[in-house]
């Protein structure tokens, strides 16, 4: 569990790792950024591990597709009933996803300016983006491998 955050279970995202595919299967590979990737959905720990990958999809397809999918598979992402998952605004909060507070400050170099959150829901969002740097920094020192 993330402390502060209730039942939330971990944060969870998507990257897109580089790749090498036929010159056929190419578009189906294209990022919107013009890269020829996959669609890597992971969750990790608090100290960096991770504990779920599925780095299956194509890159031209969305994060909340590669989701839908992840948690439609026998043997995916499990969610227990009144916990849930940390994601970015590109999810959907729904049962067992939760985004940040909309139309609010919530990335951490916002804070590191020197601005205190003034609202109850820019508290929140410090304290989720404090608990999803986690997974920024492991994709961060993957793509360095």
């Amino acid at each position: 569990m993330v402390q502060g955050i209730g039942n939330c279970l971990r944060a969870l995202d998507g990257t897109h790792i580089k790749i090498r595919v036929p010159t056929v299967d190419k578009p189906r590979y294209r990022t919107r950024k013009g890269d020829i990737a996959t669609n890597m959905l992971s969750v990790c720990t608090l100290d960096m591990h991770f504990v779920y990958v599925l780095p299956v999809w194509e890159g031209s397809v969305a994060d909340g597709r590669v989701l839908r999918d992840a948690i439609s598979r026998r043997h995916g992402l499990k969610v227990p009933h009144g916990c849930y998952y940390l994601v970015d605004v590109g999810y959907t909060n729904c049962e067992g996803f939760l985004v940040p507070c909309r139309g609010q400050r919530y990335h951490l170099n916002e804070w590191r300016q020197g601005y205190q959150p003034s609202t109850p829901e820019e508290v929140f969002n410090m304290k989720y983006d404090s608990a999803c740097n986690v997974i920024e920094r492991c994709f961060v020192f993957l793509k360095l491998r």
